[in-house]
């Protein structure tokens, strides 16, 4: 459990408040899960097996097992008191990771503790899950026809269509050559297209397209599947929740107590960037633009007093200065060159230029984020309901977040696909208090009357259940 520092991390008080008043039961693997995703997935990598910022997990309890049980816990609690006394443990893993320093966590109860450990053992000791099978949370969507298919049926019909007029009208000749009447001419391929049974079915045709379009359109309105906007930082779920394994809790954590997932402020990206100055494809320039938001001075690795009250030239002069000395360090210079200047000028006014607009003249104060997910004002969704209650993964209706350079809208968040998903979606019932109301499902499936229930069965298409 080897957090940050409290030179590098600042503790979630709040979060741990809440979790240690309310996981207060029996230890269980749910409750660590929690409080893993809470309090240590930011530093911890969540497969247990291999280092992040702190070490891998699993196997945490055989390498303490020649100490007694509370040394562990002792650790946990408060690891730099363990270190000053001089425990052998204590001492060995502070040697391999200082200068950073565990968070403590003095309000841990020992089931805290307890469930935190039997999650780690369930995790690390994990069977590799397959790869997602078709139609389950996080695998691809469904490839969208091509358009090339509606081209091709309109040109066979169009063919089928001159072909039945050619038919027709040489119908009309046999039958006038059987009844000896004169028949009239054959008709000239300009002839066959401008008749009137051509024209008025190339009409009806139009008229039917253009309502399709119509409708299609207008029941899309507002939907923007796909949609992948500019951000003011180049953020990269790919690197945060896929090689860094953070869990998406972590950082959007009121999705599991709110209506809102929200966006998570500065203040959180602090928790890791106060020790991550320099991102991994920008440098800089990326994570300069969070430090420049919230006030946060790397060179001297403080806040800066008043910092609100400071002009966008002040504020130039800290954050230039601080992207000059990365780049004398890393180029091993002792004066910066021509390039040196024009990259401090070029991040600079990227980062001033995604830090400010028409309505936002500083640099400091809040990233404003573009929104991605947006659903109609008449429509109610509540996070906390589906990620506590239903249990579903993130990427069930974002998508494979994990692998997202640039998030986009994975889903179309229309109506018929909210319907289709509660009446596929099994409800899970095992070892929930919020679903033992539904006393008669549960008998059903005691006495094998029913193999699963699904959200259907318990209200999920009544309308005013979102539409309130």
């Amino acid at each position: 459990m080897y957090h940050n520092s409290l030179k590098y991390c600042i503790l979630l008080v709040i979060n741990s408040i809440f979790f240690v008043g309310n996981l207060s039961a029996a230890p269980t693997a749910e409750a660590g899960k929690t409080l893993f995703q809470n309090q240590c997935a930011a530093c911890h990598n969540k497969n247990m097996k291999d280092d992040l910022t702190g070490p891998a997990l699993g196997g945490s309890e055989e390498r303490w097992a020649i100490y007694p049980k509370e040394d562990m816990y002792k650790w946990i609690r408060n690891s730099q008191a363990m270190i000053a006394s001089g425990h052998p443990r204590a001492t060995e893993l502070w040697n391999k990771f200082k200068p950073t320093v565990m968070n403590s966590f003095p309000a841990f109860t020992d089931d805290d503790i307890a469930s935190v450990l039997l999650y780690i053992d369930q995790q690390y000791n994990k069977v590799p899950e397959a790869t997602a099978a078709k139609g389950a949370p996080g695998a691809a969507a469904p490839a969208k026809p091509s358009q090339f298919i509606y081209y091709f049926l309109f040109v066979v019909l169009a063919v089928v269509v001159y072909v039945l007029s050619r038919v027709i009208n040489n119908l009309r000749v046999l039958v006038a050559a059987e009844d000896g009447t004169a028949h009239p001419p054959q008709r000239t391929i300009l002839q066959t297209l401008t008749s009137k049974g051509v024209i008025g079915f190339l009409i009806f045709a139009l008229v039917v397209l253009g309502g399709y379009t119509t409708v299609n359109n207008g029941i899309a309105f507002g939907r923007q599947q796909g949609y992948t906007p500019e951000q003011p930082i180049k953020f990269s779920h790919a690197t945060h929740a896929g090689i860094q394994g953070i869990d998406c809790q972590y950082c959007h954590d009121s999705a599991r107590r709110s209506k809102h997932a929200s966006i998570p402020g500065a203040n959180t990206c602090m928790n890791c960037h106060k020790a991550v100055e320099k991102g991994s494809q920008f440098g800089t320039q990326e994570i300069t633009k969070v430090f420049a938001s919230i006030g946060y001075d790397p060179m001297t690795d403080k806040y800066i007093d008043n910092y609100d009250k400071l002009s966008n030239d002040e504020i130039k002069a800290i954050y230039t200065k601080w992207i000059a000395e990365s780049y004398l360090k890393d180029n091993s210079l002792t004066s910066l060159d021509r390039k040196g200047e024009r990259t401090v000028e070029e991040q600079w006014n990227e980062i001033a230029g995604s830090l400010t607009n028409d309505l936002k003249e500083t640099v400091s104060g809040p990233i404003e984020w573009t929104r991605i997910h947006m659903l109609p004002d008449h429509v109610y969704f509540n996070h906390s309901q589906h990620v506590n209650i239903g249990k579903l993964e993130c990427q069930q209706c974002h998508g494979k977040v994990q692998e997202m350079d640039v998030l986009y809208q994975y889903a179309p968040l229309s109506m018929g696909w909210c319907i289709n998903c509660h009446r596929e979606t099994e409800v899970k019932f095992e070892g929930s208090e919020y679903y033992k109301t539904y006393q008669q499902y549960h008998e059903a499936i005691a006495k094998g009357q029913r193999t699963k229930v699904t959200v259907e069965d318990i209200g999920g298409l009544e309308c005013q259940k979102c539409h309130y």
